[in-house]
This record gives C-alpha cells, structure tokens and sequence, in this order.
C-alpha cells in the first residue's frame, strides 16, 4: 500500500553524551566524545528536568552545539539529547544486520580495479609447488578457480638466467660455482648463448674447461668435433679420448683467428648427475679471413660430480670485443619435471 502524505526520514538516531549544566547556556554536542551536527532543531528531542523542550523556543541548535534559550545552573538536568537521523542518512548498519538478499548482485568491472590490487603487493623471486595462480576455467562457464605452480607444466621451456658482458675483453670466462650455487642448482639442463667472443691474433684455439674449487678438473673427457670451412677445402676435427686437462676445443686453432667474430651455443646435460658424467653439445660459427668457419661437436666428462663449474679460455690471448661493440655469454636454464 501506498504511504499517505511525506514519507517518514529514515536515519542514524544518536543519544547523546551526559551534559552536566553550569551556568551558562550553551553545550556542546558529543556522542562518544565525537562532534554531532544535527540537521535542525526539530531533529533533536530535549529532556531538561524531566520537560520535554520545543525546539526554536527552548532551544536553538548552532552547528555541533545546544544553545538554550537562558542560562542554566548546576542545578538544573538535562536528562537527555536524542538527534535524529539526517534525510537520506540511514546510518551505520549494525554488525552481522546486512544479509546476502540485501546487496545488489553485481560484477566488479574493470574501471572499479585499482591496478595497485597487484602492484602494490610483495614480489616474490622464486616459486613454491603450492603457490596458486587465479583462472579462469573455460571448461566450466569461465568461473575463476586457482591452479598451483606445480601443475602449470612448466620445466619445458629455457629460462634466462643471467648475462656477464665481455666487451671490455677477459682473458678467461669462469664461473667455478656454476653447478653448485643458487639458482642454478635447482636446474637440470644449461645452455650458453655466446655472442661475439673473439680470440686475439695467434694459432690459440678456445677451449672448454670443467672446474672445481682448486682449478681446471683434469677428469676423462671423451669429444669428438667437426670443422668446416666455406671454400669446402679446408675442412677438419678432432678428438679426445683420453684424460684432457685442457677440455674440449670448442673452436680449433685454424679456425678462430684474426680477430673474426664468433657465436656460440654450448649445452650442458644433468650436469649434477647420479651417473657422474657430464654431457655436452656446442655449435660454433664465425668468420675466418672472408671464409664463414662453422664447428660442430659433442661428448661427455667423466669428472661427474667433482665438477662444480666451468671455464671458456683461449690457451693464450683474451676473448675482445667484436667490432660490433657487443660480446657477451647470457646463461639460460632447464627445469624438467
């Protein structure tokens, strides 16, 4: 049924804090020690000795104050100061007083997500088994659902892990912790992607070297490789068969001199291994006085877990900087589960 006449306000009803009279007329205000603004003086039922006061006559209400209409003394009481609710202020619902049936059912849009819901929280460098992730499962009607890291199938793909610039020229590239620190050691499979590591002039072919806390490990190193040259008659490789201290030739001494610019992969295979063997894979190419100059090989070191990093080094002479301006060996890694 329709409501005949105004329709009642709804509001915040606050009973005020005590007063105690003095000599003088005006109070203020307070519920809870905090101001109280009333919307008029017909908003505010005034009990003073026991009287119920007329608003506009008894009483004027200025801002978060009571004036009276004369000046009281210490014997007078105000009983009580009840402010009703302002027009279309319907207050602060009481705990546990809002049901589900009462709010609107409604989407979160994009305009009403503050981009700082992400950025503003913690980043995390690593991820755990059991960290989760928010989805959307197209499998069922799109509802959002949470997967965890470890059935996102991932270890399938390279991950980058670092890059060390050599442009300013070393004569050794060396990191004898490789296999052993962190992150790399919750990595199964390596790859090296070197760019424009270029020898000094002289017959000094590159090498690859394992190491371990006190130096090169001189472990049996078993590779094979093969050389080829663009004007197809000069064409070689080579082998090791038996204990190698100076590792595996990545680029022989024919084939990587004159200041040419080179470019490397080189694989490594479950270098922390239960077998104990290492296993390799690199490609080479480069450019040798106007001839392009590719190497290809592989093999396996049998120094296994004695092994806890790597060297690439010239037997003499610096890996330069390319006339590019770049030279560098950028690290990626290989998680399978």
């Amino acid at each position: 049924m329709t409501y005949v006449g105004a329709v009642p306000t709804t509001g915040d009803f606050k009973k005020l804090d005590a007063i105690t009279a003095s000599a003088t007329a005006t109070y203020n205000l307070r519920q809870g020690g905090v101001a109280v603004f009333p919307q008029s003086n017909s908003h505010c039922l005034v009990v003073l000795n026991g009287i119920l006061q007329t608003g506009g006559s008894s009483f004027n209400i200025v801002n978060d104050t009571i004036v009276f209409a004369e000046a009281l003394t210490s014997s007078d009481v105000i009983n009580q100061i009840l402010v009703l609710g302002n027009v279309n202020d319907i207050g602060v619902p009481s705990s546990d007083s809002v049901g589900s049936s009462h709010i609107q059912d409604d989407s979160i849009s994009d305009e009403h997500l503050d981009i700082t819901a992400i950025t503003g929280q913690t980043a995390i460098t690593s991820l755990a088994d059991t960290d989760k992730f928010l989805v959307s499962d197209a499998s069922d009607s799109g509802n959002l659902k949470y997967v965890e890291n470890q059935y996102l199938g991932g270890g399938g793909a390279w991950t980058f892990l670092s890059s060390h610039d050599l442009s300013s020229g070393v004569a050794e590239f060396l990191d004898r912790d490789f296999f052993t620190s962190s992150p790399y050691s919750s990595y199964k499979h390596f790859m090296l992607d070197c760019q424009f590591i270029v020898p000094d002039d002289g017959a000094n072919d590159m090498r690859f070297v394992f190491q371990d806390a006190n130096g090169d490990v001189a472990g049996n190193i078993r590779a094979a490789w093969k050389a080829n040259r663009g004007n197809a008659s000069d064409e070689d490789g080579g082998q090791n068969q038996t204990a190698a201290a100076n590792g595996v030739t990545i680029f022989g001494a024919a084939r990587g001199n004159n200041n040419q610019g080179m470019n490397m992969t080189i694989k490594l295979w479950q270098p922390i291994s239960s077998d104990g063997d290492i296993h390799m894979q690199w490609t080479a190419s480069g450019m040798q006085s106007g001839y392009f100059l590719f190497v290809t090989g592989g093999g396996m070191s049998e120094s296994g877990t004695n092994a806890t990093g790597f060297v690439i080094k010239r037997a003499s002479g610096n890996l330069t900087q390319n006339i590019s301006g770049a030279s560098y060996i950028k690290i990626y890694g290989l998680q399978v589960s």
